[in-house]
């Protein structure tokens, strides 16, 4: 790295901790406080009731405070990264990025602290006085033996979960790589040889935990900086490493490498020589963690040894050993359950649960998050990408039932499925309003025609319907493709065996699809050679016509192109006197809950009629999220007050859906600041017919509907799922080309209800 790009990189390291604003972290309130109402409910006197609560039963601060949310990271600044006793102040930032990945990957609120104490036995005091402000106690960067020393104590003494990260964390992480290694070179943790650099707090953890699952002790040979460490010897020698000692003479890492299957560094530079590599066993595995440079460059030591497996602690190489992969979903199982410890079953249960991801399929989101990388089990993927959404359901599930099962937790989880769900919907935002729409399509087998086949989200998209619902997809594309691209993503499913391909280059109903299409349009204009084309070059329109002869019970389509483009043949094919498109409905979803809007797409300036049907098709659709609509027709004019033409298309529209008794709620024209701020809305109208705010708001224009909804996903991070276009039947749905493969599969849910339940 020259110079140049050295400081380039130093610049805007600075700058992304100094701007826009200094630190990483900030604290928000949960609760409301505009008023003295609300000040009297925060503070005096309201705060005394929780107070008393809680003084009556000490666990009921978990009810009425955020203790139960809250974990401490305690460093003293003593072994920082790679930067060594640069002490506690220094620290901070490295304690505030901890932080950070607590709330990012588990949802878990953190205080760093930092303490100007070198004593052990004292700083195991402050922590352990720290007991009634936190749920856990997160300890980082202390240097050993001191580590040690400190979280004895603090095990203890306190009730609540104290982790030593840098110990147990790394053990975890590595050994979910080790089970996974082992596994590829054909080897068993029985029967490995291990040889290991680096006697301090995480190299111990490490080789402990390794022997927890399997690996024996007398496979095991420590050496550190003086050398191999064996029975007798004096220099720099801890408990800890006593436990591992080998032999009673001098040997050097040298002296003990051959024949080794797994090397194990923790320790710095270039101490593992390319010579030494040669010497190791037949696949070795090579774990070279030091940061920033570790013990061997990989290309090295595949120049000796191009079988080898190789892992190391930087992110330019594969197999990066990230403590990321567990620590949030240690502590987020832990706290869940009210653990009062960490212990070996759930520290076990941790590295099972990371190994056994690793070699299931690659995440939609993981993939994204690290395009151009190869994400398939193997040499090359021993552990999760730490973006993977899965890591959280999956870990912190599985730390729970240790807990629960080796009696550590207070508070046994009853429903484990609903757990999971509930982890899921803190990962997947739109996972908890998706539910009772994934429950209704459960309840029958549909087959959806997927008309992008070849595109890599409809390819992820069609492995997850097939593992979360009873769908069958179909895909449109040329089969040497669509398996070639599954093969390249590491995607298990396979064309005819787990779904069926129409393929249009070469199909043998290939002249039934042309012949229905030219019927349903002789009359408007296609010739047949004209049918016989669009058949071979349409996709949207081969899966149109599937779904009108009953080979497929509804479409997903417009992953490329422009909406109206797939809705001209959506329309031509399956539009009807009985089923025509009623606009289209996007439910963004806001930190404060979902707001549905409509039109976006299908009808740029809708007649009164048209305002109405789409206000009927949004009544029906939101229901199907388990809410009740409350729909607000919105224009630039208040009640009246302006006769703008939208406005007058509005308040006809209004005028139709009074023609009739509804089951919903609805109120117009207003503004959106009025459909959503009940108060104002009765200042300006009072008794009004709408309570609360409105979820659906259904404007005058699609430019206004689209510009709404692209403003809430742009500014405001709004989760859009949909488009839904209504009034079809449920037999055809056109997405944007901005869907992600999540998206594609909330469609297939909401594809997946049976006709007769929703139009």
């Amino acid at each position: 790295m020259s110079d140049q790009t050295s400081d380039t990189l130093r610049q805007q390291a600075l700058d992304y901790h100094r701007f826009p604003k200094a630190g990483k972290l900030e604290i928000r309130a949960t609760k409301p406080l505009a008023n003295g109402r609300d000040l009297a409910r925060a503070y005096s006197p309201g705060v005394a009731e929780a107070c008393l609560e809680i003084k009556s039963d000490p666990k009921a601060a978990r009810d009425y405070t955020s203790r139960g949310n809250l974990v401490a990271v305690v460093s003293n600044g003593t072994a920082v990264l790679g930067l060594g006793n640069i002490g506690a102040l220094a620290s901070k930032p490295v304690m505030e990025g901890k932080a950070v990945l607590f709330k990012k990957f588990a949802g878990i609120d953190c205080f760093d602290i930092e303490v100007n104490e070198s004593d052990p036995e004292k700083l195991a005091d402050i922590v352990c006085a720290l007991e009634p402000s936190f749920g856990a106690i997160n300890l980082e960067d202390i240097k050993a033996p001191d580590c040690f020393v400190v979280e004895e104590i603090c095990r203890e003494r306190m009730n609540i979960p104290v982790f030593h990260d840098d110990q147990h964390g790394t053990a975890i992480v590595v050994s979910a790589a080790a089970l996974n290694a082992v596994k590829l070179a054909g080897k068993t943790l029985e029967d490995v040889k291990v040889v290991s650099t680096g006697g301090g707090a995480a190299g111990i953890a490490c080789l402990n935990m390794l022997v927890k699952l399997g690996v024996k002790r007398e496979n095991i040979w420590l050496c550190d900086i003086d050398g191999l460490v064996y029975e007798g010897r004096e220099t720099e020698m801890t408990p800890q490493k006593a436990a591992y000692a080998q032999g009673s003479t001098a040997k050097t890492l040298g002296d003990v490498i051959e024949g080794a299957d797994l090397f194990l560094g923790l320790s710095g530079p270039n101490v593992l020589k390319p010579e030494m590599v040669e010497k190791m066993a037949q696949t070795p595995i090579i774990f070279a963690l030091a940061n920033p440079n570790p013990e061997i460059m990989p290309d090295l030591a595949r120049q000796v040894a191009p079988d080898a497996i190789i892992a190391t602690g930087r992110s330019d190489f594969p197999n990066q050993v990230n403590n990321v992969l567990c620590f949030p979903f240690i502590f987020r199982g832990a706290l869940d359950v009210g653990a009062t410890t960490i212990n070996d079953e759930m520290k076990i249960a941790c590295v099972e649960g990371i190994a056994a991801l690793a070699r299931a399929t690659t995440s939609a989101e993981a993939a994204a998050a690290y395009r151009g990388e190869s994400l398939t089990f193997g040499r090359d993927y021993l552990i999760p990408k730490p973006f993977d959404p899965r890591l959280s359901a999956t870990v912190s599930v599985a730390v729970a039932q240790a807990a629960m099962a080796s009696g550590v937790a207070e508070r046994p989880i009853e429903d484990m499925d609903a757990y999971k769900a509930k982890l899921r919907a803190s990962v997947y935002r739109s996972a908890l309003l998706m539910r009772p729409v994934f429950d209704a399509a459960a309840e029958a087998s549909r087959r959806i025609v997927f008309a992008e086949g070849e595109d890599e989200r409809v390819l992820r998209a069609a492995q997850a319907v097939l593992e979360e619902t009873p769908e069958q997809p179909i895909l449109i594309g040329r089969p040497e493709v669509i398996n070639m691209r599954c093969e390249r993503l590491g995607l298990e499913i396979r064309p005819e065996r787990d779904f069926n391909i129409v393929n249009p280059e070469n199909d043998p109903r290939y002249r039934d699809y042309w012949n229905t299409y030219h019927e349903i349009m002789a009359r408007r204009g296609v010739t047949p050679d004209l049918a016989r084309a669009i058949m071979r070059t349409n996709s949207t329109a081969i899966g149109a016509v599937m779904v009108h002869r009953g080979e497929a019970d509804s479409l997903i389509c417009g992953t490329f192109g422009e909406y109206r483009w797939h809705l001209n043949y959506v329309t031509q094919v399956l539009g009807s006197e009985t089923q025509y498109p009623h606009g289209a409905l996007s439910m963004m979803i806001l930190e404060d809950g979902p707001l549905f809007i409509a039109d976006t797409h299908v009808h740029f300036i809708p007649t009164a009629d048209q305002i109405a049907q789409a206000a009927l098709g949004a009544a029906r659709h939101v229901r199907r999220f388990g809410l009740e609509p409350k729909i607000a027709l919105c224009s630039q004019s208040q009640f009246g007050n302006q006769n703008s033409e939208a406005a007058e298309r509005i308040r006809a529209g209004l005028a139709v859906l009074d023609a009739a008794p509804r089951e919903f709620e609805y109120e117009g024209e207003m503004s959106v600041e009025a459909a959503l701020d009940p108060e104002l809305r009765q200042r300006l109208l009072p008794g009004n017919r709408m309570s609360g705010k409105a979820n659906v708001l259904i404007f005058a224009n699609a430019d206004a509907a689209s510009g709404v909804r692209n403003i809430l996903k742009m500014t405001a991070q709004g989760l859009e799922v949909g488009p839904i276009l209504m009034g079809m039947g449920n037999r055809a749905h056109i997405v944007t080309p901005s869907i992600t493969t999540r998206g594609l599969l909330n469609m297939a849910a909401l594809a997946g209800t049976p006709v007769s339940k929703y139009g």
